[in-house]
C-alpha cells in the first residue's frame, strides 16, 4: 500500500493546471445510456472513479473507449442493455447510483445495488426513489438491490419537490425525466455548476431543459435523444484545495482553468482570512497577504454556498490561524474525521457533533497520519506542506479517486512531496 511524504519546504511559486471535474464527469458518463449514439467528453480527468465508472458501463453493455491519455472519453450504446448494475463494482463508488434513472428511461427497468464510496455518512437513496416514483416508477428493495420498473414501460412526466436539494437525485431524476413523457418540474432541486454542466450536455444530446442552475428545473420529455460531444466542466474542489497551498504555505500561484464563479463562497472566506485571489487571462492567481491568516468561521451549505468538500481542506489552513474558527458541517453527519489525524500534528481542535472548534497554532509539526476518506487525505497533505519536518500520509488509495497527478502538481510548484510503496 502507498503512502505520500511530505516535507515542508517554505513557500510554493508556479503553475497548477486543474483538471476537469471528477463529480461532473461520473454524472455525464451514465448520460451514454440515453442514447444508442455516441457520446464524447473531452477534459475528462484521470482517475479511479473514472475507471470505476467505466467498468460500470462496460458491464451493462456501453463500449467506452479512453482516448488521449484518458483526457478524452468516447462511449456508445447501441446494443442489448444489460439492465443490472452489480454490487461489486457498484459498491466501490457512491456515484454508480447514477445510471438508475438513465436505466429506467431508456429501458423501463432497472436493478441497481445500492451503492458504496467514501465511509462520511449514510447518504440515503431515499430521494431518489421518491423522485423516481413519482415519475411512475416502481421501485422495491430487495436482497441490497433496488428493482425498478416503469409503469407501462415509460416514465411519465410530474411535478417533483425535493426534501432537500441532494446533487444525486437531481441527477437521476433529470437524466431519466429527459426520455419521460410529457413534462416534469423539479421544485428544490440542486444548484451546483455539475448539474449545469450535465443540462448543457443533455440539451446538447436533444433534451429540452430549462433552469438548471436555479431552484426549479422544467423538462419537456423526447421521444430519443442523440449523440453530443461535451467539454467536461472546471473541477472547482480541485481548484479550491490547490488554492489553499500558497495560502498555508505562502508564496503565488496560478491555477489555470480556474474560475471564481465556481467557487464564490469559498472565495469570500479565503479574503476574510487575509487570502487575495485575481483573475488571470489563463485562471486565478492566489497568494496570502502579510501576517498570519486570520481565524474565520464556515458553515458548509449546497451551492452556492461554501462546499462539504473544501471543509476538510479548510479546516487544516484554520490550524494555522490566528485565532478560532467554528466550523459546522451541515451536509454529512461523518466528516470530521481528519480532525484526530491534524491534532497528531500539533493542531488544536475540538469536535462537538457536527460543530468543529479550532484554535489556530503557530506551526504543525510532521507526524505519521492516516487518511480516511478523499478530502480528508488532501488535506492532510496540505498540511504537511506547512509543516516542521516530514508528514507521512498512509492509506492514499482515497486520493486516487478525486486527484489526478497530486505528486506531480505539487513538486513543479516546489513542494518536497514524493510517493513511495510500503512493503
Amino acid at each position: 500500500m502507498d503512502s505520500i511524504l511530505v516535507r515542508g519546504n517554505g513557500a510554493l511559486s508556479g503553475q497548477i493546471p486543474i483538471a476537469g471535474a471528477k463529480n461532473a464527469c461520473l454524472t455525464l458518463m451514465p448520460a451514454t445510456l440515453l442514447s444508442e449514439e455516441p457520446l464524447t467528453l473531452t477534459n475528462a480527468p484521470r482517475l479511479s472513479d473514472i475507471r470505476t465508472m467505466t467498468e460500470l458501463l462496460s458491464s451493462l453493455g456501453a463500449e467506452v473507449t479512453s482516448l488521449q491519455e484518458g483526457m478524452v472519453i468516447a462511449m456508445a450504446t447501441h446494443g442489448e442493455i444489460n439492465h443490472v448494475a452489480k454490487y461489486d463494482i457498484v459498491r466501490k463508488m457512491r456515484a454508480s447510483n447514477l445510471v438508475l434513472g438513465p436505466l429506467l428511461a431508456r429501458e423501463g427497468r432497472a436493478v441497481v445495488s445500492l451503492p458504496g464510496g467514501c465511509a462520511i455518512g449514510a447518504r440515503p437513496m431515499d430521494l431518489h426513489i421518491q423522485g423516481l416514483t413519482a415519475l411512475g416508477a416502481e421501485i422495491e428493495l430487495k436482497d441490497g438491490y433496488l428493482h425498478a420498473l416503469a409503469q407501462g414501460g415509460r416514465l411519465r412526466g410530474a411535478r417533483i419537490r425535493l426534501e432537500f436539494a441532494s446533487v444525486g437525485a437531481t441527477e437521476n431524476i433529470l437524466m431519466a425525466a429527459t426520455l419521460a413523457k410529457g413534462t416534469t418540474v423539479l421544485d428544490n432541486a440542486a444548484r451546483e455548476p455539475e448539474i449545469v454542466d450535465l443540462a448543457d450536455c443533455l440539451r446538447a444530446m436533444g433534451a429540452q431543459i430549462e433552469g438548471d442552475g436555479t431552484p426549479t428545473i422544467t423538462i419537456q420529455g423526447v421521444d430519443r435523444l442523440h449523440g453530443a460531444t461535451h467539454r467536461v466542466v472546471t473541477d472547482r474542489i480541485e481548484l479550491g484545495t490547490y488554492m489553499l497551498a500558497p495560502a498555508m504555505c505562502g508564496g503565488e500561484i496560478e491555477l489555470l482553468g480556474g474560475r471564481i464563479d465556481l467557487l464564490s463562497a469559498f472565495c469570500e472566506k479565503l479574503d476574510a482570512a487575509g487570502i487575495d485571489v485575481s483573475e488571470t487571462e489563463a485562471g486565478l492567481k492566489v497568494a496570502r497577504r502579510n501576517g498570519r491568516i486570520r481565524a474565520v468561521d464556515v458553515t458548509t451549505e449546497p451551492f452556492p454556498g461554501f462546499p462539504t468538500d473544501l471543509q476538510a481542506q479548510m479546516m487544516a489552513l484554520l490550524c494555522l490561524a490566528e485565532g478560532t474558527s467554528v466550523l459546522e458541517e451541515k451536509i454529512f453527519e461523518n466528516r470530521f474525521m481528519h480532525a484526530p489525524e491534524l491534532t497528531r500534528m500539533g493542531a488544536k481542535i475540538e469536535v462537538h457533533g457536527g460543530t468543529a472548534r479550532v484554535t489556530g497554532v503557530e506551526r504543525l509539526k510532521g507526524a505519521p497520519v492516516m487518511a480516511t476518506d478523499l478530502r480528508a487525505s488532501v488535506s492532510l497533505i496540505l498540511a504537511g506542506l506547512a509543516a516542521e519536518g516530514e508528514t507521512r500520509v498512509s492509506r492514499v488509495y482515497h486520493l486516487d479517486r478525486g486527484y489526478e497527478h497530486v505528486v506531480a502538481k505539487l513538486r513543479g510548484v516546489g513542494a518536497d512531496i514524493e510517493r513511495v510503496s510500503e512493503t
